[in-house]
């Protein structure tokens, strides 16, 4: 039986002034104040003496986009990987190669990723299209796996929002903010499924001794989840389009 392919919403492409290329300076933030966090893990748990000498190091960036975050998330992880391996008496002349997998959706711009790779690189690059809540490489196959700002979108809707019948009927909102109790239910369950099938997946995936950084957009546990400032923003959002569609659905009749 062929397994349906999910509906993906990639980043503008291009490098336009709307392309995600050009308005993704808040990514870049994040990923610039995680560095010390995963070179600090890096240093303390990566077991390297776990890994082949023979083999590449290999790095999968999952939910790439087009750039140019993650190329900076690649290199820090490679600088931080190389040093550690210096830093080994038994390994510091066995320093690897690096093979790197950018990974997004199938619809992912991936001509503007790889015209915008950086000349001086430093490892060996491939994509790797497809939904990361799925299993992606060979068992074993990683050594490093990294995801920045991916994991908050979901996998697919959740189908009680759209039933008109469901408590969780979510009538006039693109979000969980200002909406009833069953609403954050569906998102939260719906959450629940795409973290374990992510964690499951790189379970196989990530070789013994190797390391995954994520980072997501999270609420402090005092503050609930719509009302948060990203349910916030979102909220606004889908209060214009609700505006938007009004206004196109009384100038067509």
């Amino acid at each position: 039986m062929t397994k349906a392919v999910a509906e993906s919403f990639p980043m503008n492409r291009g490098e336009g002034v709307y392309s995600y290329t050009q308005n993704s300076s808040h990514q870049r933030d994040g990923v610039n104040s995680s560095k010390a966090v995963i070179d600090e893990a890096i240093a303390e748990k990566l077991d390297i003496l776990k890994f082949s000498t023979s083999d590449p190091f290999t790095i999968a960036d999952f939910g790439c986009s087009t750039g140019p975050n993650t190329f900076l998330v690649v290199q820090n992880v490679v600088d931080a990987v190389k040093l550690k391996y210096q830093k080994c008496p038994s390994l510091s002349m066995h320093i690897p190669e690096f093979q790197v997998y950018f990974n997004d959706h199938i619809d992912n711009d991936f001509n503007t990723l790889f015209k915008s790779i950086p000349l001086e690189k430093q490892y060996f690059a491939a994509s790797v299209p497809g939904s990361f809540y799925d299993r992606l490489f060979p068992k074993a196959s990683l050594n490093f796996v990294h995801s920045s700002y991916a994991l908050h979108w979901l996998s697919t809707l959740p189908s009680e929002l759209l039933d008109k019948n469901s408590p969780a009927w979510n009538k006039g909102r693109i979000t969980y903010a200002n909406a009833p109790d069953e609403v954050v239910k569906a998102f939260k369950a719906q959450f629940a499924k795409d973290m374990s099938s992510f964690l499951n997946a790189r379970a196989e995936e990530v070789v013994p001794g190797g390391l995954m950084g994520l980072l997501l957009i999270a609420t402090p546990d005092d503050i609930p989840s719509p009302k948060s400032i990203f349910a916030g923003l979102f909220d606004l959002m889908g209060s214009c389009l609700m505006d938007m569609a009004k206004i196109v659905r009384d100038v067509q009749f």
